[in-house]
């Protein structure tokens, strides 16, 4: 396995030994690092820079035909205190704890942070340079870029305009709804399925990490 994939070390947040959970159709490049208690599903492309770090919160999960595009991180809160979990720091779901959670078919752009506890839902575009901290995306959603997105839920179907900064749950309730005339409304789509053939064609040419 790459350099760049490993397992994290035991510390008194971690107190389990874990490696990445990456599956044979993913792929992972070799500027791109997944540390940790991390899962990387079917078809999902790491893009050169992005950083999966499962070695304070986890578990991360990235799940199938999502990509994380070049200088995205993903990190959280850690999830454990001495043995104990911290409850405050996951997010609920499926009936399932995970420090971040990311759903099918979501696009993660350039240069974006989701910062756990946190979870994006099936089918969400999240734009450049945006940060997810501390907040639940709906599904269907499009975050557009430079956007901030603080200890709020976003329900599904909702788009926040490029730079703004949604701190409370009102500001989010108020957020406006994806319409047929939305600009971006099949922009996820798009980039979903560029990303996949990506996945699907470094994979078939075999490119390793050192």
């Amino acid at each position: 396995m790459s350099k760049n994939i490993h397992a994290n070390v035991k510390t008194p947040f971690t107190p389990e030994v874990v490696f990445p959970e990456i599956d044979d159709t993913a792929f992972v490049h070799p500027m791109a690092a997944v540390i940790g208690a991390a899962h990387i599903g079917k078809r999902v492309m790491v893009s050169p820079g992005a950083s999966v770090r499962g070695d304070e919160g986890g578990p991360i999960w990235v799940g199938d035909e999502s990509n994380v595009q070049d200088g995205v991180v993903l990190h959280a809160l850690e999830t454990f205190t001495d043995g104990r979990p911290i409850e405050k720091n996951s997010v609920d779901v499926g009936g399932n704890k995970y420090a971040i959670h990311v759903g099918c078919r979501v696009s993660l752009a350039h240069q974006v942070q989701i910062h756990g506890p946190a979870s994006v839902g099936d089918d969400s575009f999240v734009g450049m340079q945006s940060l997810v901290f501390k907040s639940r995306v709906g599904k269907g959603c499009v975050l557009e870029p430079k956007c901030l997105v603080l200890g709020v839920d976003v329900a599904d179907g909702r788009y926040v305009p490029a730079g703004a900064v949604i701190k409370t749950q009102k500001e989010a309730d108020e957020l406006p709804m994806i319409t047929d005339d939305y600009m971006f409304k099949n922009l996820n789509k798009g980039v979903v399925k560029v990303n996949v053939q990506l996945a699907d064609g470094y994979n078939k040419v075999k490119i390793h990490g050192g």
